[in-house]
């Protein structure tokens, strides 16, 4: 299992801070009817359930849609550039660990355009789910996952490497959870094949700037 999801994590893209919180079961959604929000404000926090929890509904950490191959990569080289058509999103992707705080690193806002991968759990193409961070917006103006929440199932996510080859997923679903609700062990936990999860802020923008909830996008390695 990846080191984020050793322990309880709170996500805030400013950071995620491992706490303990409440567990309430996470409402899994199929899309975003709306909007999350103004790009007003910096991203704000996020909540977790504890490992080894997976909520009514939610599909289990290690399972793919059905029918979705499972073509073995070719190269594990780490991620250099992400690009999803759908959203017009063609971004730098660092790689990030954690802060001396406990924090996993993310863009800092002065680079809203720049997307950071999770570089102690797998990277893409690997066994496993690849995480991908970025802001949704600043106070600024957009960020480069201000569209996130537009995804739907079959869109297709390119991943680049710094070898030169590249991995291609496809969108199974999009979640909308609470931040108290932050479904860890489906994010983080072990997978039997390669997948990928992006995440970004999401929600009602609340008055301390921070926004409620967290849109989070599964997808499986694509055959492509």
């Amino acid at each position: 299992m990846p080191a984020a999801a050793g322990g309880v994590l709170a996500l805030v893209l400013a950071g995620v801070v491992l706490r303990p919180v409440p567990a309430p079961a996470p409402v899994r959604i199929d899309s975003v009817a709306a909007a999350p929000g103004s790009p007003v404000a910096p991203t704000g926090s996020a909540g977790a359930t504890p490992p080894g929890t997976t909520a009514p509904g939610a599909v289990s950490p290690g399972s793919t849609s059905a029918g979705s191959p499972s073509p073995r990569p070719t190269s594990t080289a780490p991620p250099a550039r992400l690009l999803i058509p759908a959203i017009g999103v063609d971004a730098p992707v660092l790689a990030g660990g954690l802060n001396a705080d406990g924090t996993v690193q993310v863009p800092p806002l002065e680079h809203p355009e720049e997307v950071d991968w999770y570089r102690d759990g797998p990277a893409p193409g690997q066994v496993g789910p690849a995480v991908l961070l970025g802001h949704l917006d600043t106070r600024n103006g957009p960020a480069v996952f201000q569209r996130l929440w537009r995804l739907k199932a079959g869109d297709r996510i390119e991943i680049r490497r710094t070898d030169g080859s590249s991995v291609a997923f496809r969108v199974r679903e999009l979640r909308q959870q609470p931040k108290d609700a932050f479904p860890t062990e489906a994010v983080y936990g072990d997978t039997a094949d390669p997948q990928l999860r992006l995440i970004t802020c999401g929600g009602v923008l609340g008055s301390n700037g921070h926004y409620s909830d967290n849109i989070i996008v599964f997808a499986d390695l694509s055959a492509e």
